[in-house]
């Protein structure tokens, strides 16, 4: 069967509602990106000529090709535009519960009767916001991975009052797009991808923020148990952006009361967020864009002896 969603919106420009309009716009679909905040569009289109160049160079596409998906692309910071025509919105705001309720109650009369409306959260459950949307039988989570055009899994969650043409839909709508669709049989924060990448982003980072390690070794440690992956967590970190990183955080450490939790969105406004340091999108994470340091030829090799002193100096007990 075909998803006959044909027309996107995607709203929030930020970094992974930019790749899922740019990958689903090149997959055949007519797609608009709304965000309150023209600046956001603005990097978003930035955004969108680096990955046609990834495009151009990873997948083998062509020049046409992606003329064709620059076509196939509009954008709006006007919500009753962006969303008049659509077939399907696809919800890719901060992971704020009082943000994305607000923008499904103030779209909800804007929507043609046919609409379908997908959250892209995996922390937050599709039943907090099925009432806002004004259409719960119509609405679902289906979520994306970062670099969408290399991990090409999408999440399907319904909740309570999903209809089954919505999630038969949604299922086809991601296949069109060459997702590999992940079917959540129960609802659960995290989903699958979440309910790994999480612990593991979160121990790392209390490694850093409790002074144990630096992020350069911590993802030299993971990227060597872990040989053939590309990214440690801190490269994933920056991936990902440090702004939701940090409302990620902040809202788990609230909910579960969890000091540690805390500490590391603490660090990440300090030390990130508060220094512009973005991450990829941006140029500047926890490495340095285009050349971040994990890309180097020697990251992951054996050191030479020069190396023994600095080692040593990091190694040896602090006296503060």
């Amino acid at each position: 069967m075909s998803s006959q969603l044909n027309r996107l919106t995607v709203l929030g420009a930020g970094v992974l509602g930019g790749q899922i309009a740019w990958h689903s716009a090149y997959m055949g679909k007519h797609v608009v990106v709304y965000d309150l905040f023209e600046d956001s569009l603005g990097r978003c289109k930035v955004a969108h000529e680096q990955y046609a160049e990834i495009y151009l160079a990873d997948l083998g596409a062509s020049e046409q090709q992606m003329e064709q998906t620059r076509q196939r692309l509009r954008y709006s910071s006007e919500l009753a535009d962006a969303v008049a025509q659509a077939d399907l919105v696809i919800e890719a705001v901060p992971e704020i519960p009082e943000v994305k309720t607000e923008v499904y109650r103030e779209m909800a009369a804007l929507l043609q009767p046919h609409c379908l409306i997908a959250t892209n959260s995996s922390t937050l459950l599709p039943s907090q916001f099925a009432d806002a949307t004004g259409r719960p039988a119509q609405y679902c989570a289906l979520h994306f991975a970062n670099l969408i055009w290399a991990m090409n899994v999408a999440e399907i969650m319904a909740h309570a009052d999903t209809s089954e043409h919505t999630l038969r839909s949604i299922a086809a709508f991601a296949i069109e797009i060459g997702m590999v669709p992940i079917p959540i049989q129960k609802p659960q924060n995290g989903y699958v991808i979440n309910s790994l990448l999480v612990p593991l982003l979160g121990a790392a980072q209390s490694l850093v923020t409790n002074g144990v390690s630096t992020p350069e070794m911590v993802d030299r440690t993971y990227m060597i148990t872990n040989r053939g992956v590309a990214l440690g967590p801190f490269g994933i970190m920056d991936v990902i952006g440090m702004k939701t990183c940090y409302d990620v955080l902040s809202y788990w450490g609230q909910q579960n009361r969890d000091e540690q939790t805390l500490k590391n969105a603490a660090y990440i406004k300090e030390h990130m967020i508060d220094q512009g340091k973005m991450g990829l999108q941006t140029g500047s994470g926890y490495y340095s864009y285009p050349n971040p340091a994990y890309a180097a030829p020697d990251f992951l090799a054996t050191p030479g002896l020069d190396a023994v002193d600095e080692i040593v100096r990091l190694t040896l007990p602090r006296k503060d």
